[in-house]
């Protein structure tokens, strides 16, 4: 719903009141559910990106898809899509600023909507990754989940604030909210593992299939009708971890696609999360990268 140009800048250190030296500079398509769909498609999977796009900026990011040869179905939008800006240095330090996005009226949501219900009855999973632009109400991914569960379509929800809210009431397949997005949610600190399996439980409880808390560095913990697990990766030297939560969802797809295991998923889900934040600059570890880490990770069932 909000995709984005991303600027990526290398520097040589960032430092409080200093200056820094710029090493590389690139960009690329992003926004949560582009980058999830990038890494599916680098796995060897099928997706469809369906993104808005506005503006000269929008015309940029239809191109950079266009040429990963990803799949995409356009909805025009009047206004600029949005630019992002992250800026990391050689020692994982990383700031990351982000652009609201175009406003969007009522046609231009019912466009998506209709474009969404045309894919359905090809999809195997419907993927909502990422904030909403202004204008979209809080019930946008709600209403989607529904229209998904009519057409038998599973159902991923990335979202954040009254969105993942709202989404989270509508019953999706799987909720995956990160630490921060979770704290929100439930108006409190989750500083213990205690907390995190509390607040996995409570989640679920308020209406997802299942839940996947996302716990950067320290993996994740899925929540399932028949228990709760935790995905422990292995140490590793982060080098920009912005991103590893689009590739731990496209991993958790991917492999339910292949296999419908929901413990082999969260699995593959942590080592991708894992493998990209070693990369520099924002990047996605590849398939060969992930399964290095896969071996590593650790499942442990909470009693």
């Amino acid at each position: 719903m909000n995709p984005a140009i991303d600027r990526i800048i290398s520097v040589d250190r960032l430092a409080f009141e200093d200056r820094s030296y710029i090493n590389s500079s690139r960009e690329s398509a992003g926004g949560r559910g582009i980058n999830s769909s990038c890494v599916i498609h680098s796995y060897g999977g099928k997706t469809l990106a369906v993104l808005t796009s506005g503006g000269d900026a929008g015309r940029r990011l239809e191109r950079h898809l266009t040429n990963c040869g990803i799949p995409i179905a356009v909805a025009p939008i009047a206004h600029e899509t949005r630019t992002n800006l992250t800026i990391t240095d050689k020692h994982g330090l990383t700031v990351n600023l982000n652009e609201a996005g175009p406003a969007m009226d009522k046609e231009e949501l019912a466009r998506v909507e209709r474009m969404v219900r045309d894919t359905l009855d090809r999809a195997a999973w419907l993927m909502m990754c990422g904030s909403l632009p202004p204008g979209a109400p809080a019930s946008f991914y709600g209403k989607l989940v529904e229209m998904a569960r009519h057409k038998k379509v599973k159902t991923w929800l990335h979202a954040a604030g009254e969105a993942l809210r709202e989404g989270v009431e509508a019953r999706p397949t799987v909720a995956a909210p990160n630490q921060l997005e979770a704290e929100r949610l439930l108006g409190r600190a989750l500083l213990t593992r205690t907390h995190c399996l509390d607040a996995a439980r409570q989640i679920r409880a308020m209406g997802p299939e299942s839940v996947v808390l996302t716990l950067g560095s320290r993996g994740a913990i899925g929540v399932y009708a028949d228990g709760l697990l935790e995905a422990l990766p292995p140490r590793v030297d982060a080098v920009c971890p912005i991103g590893a939560g689009d590739a731990l969802s496209a991993a958790y797809v991917w492999a339910m696609r292949r296999k419908p295991n929901p413990a082999d998923a969260l699995r593959w889900g942590v080592s991708a999360g894992t493998a990209s934040a070693r990369l520099p600059g924002m990047s996605f570890a590849d398939l060969a990268q992930t399964e290095e880490i896969y071996r590593k990770v650790e499942l442990r069932r909470v009693e």
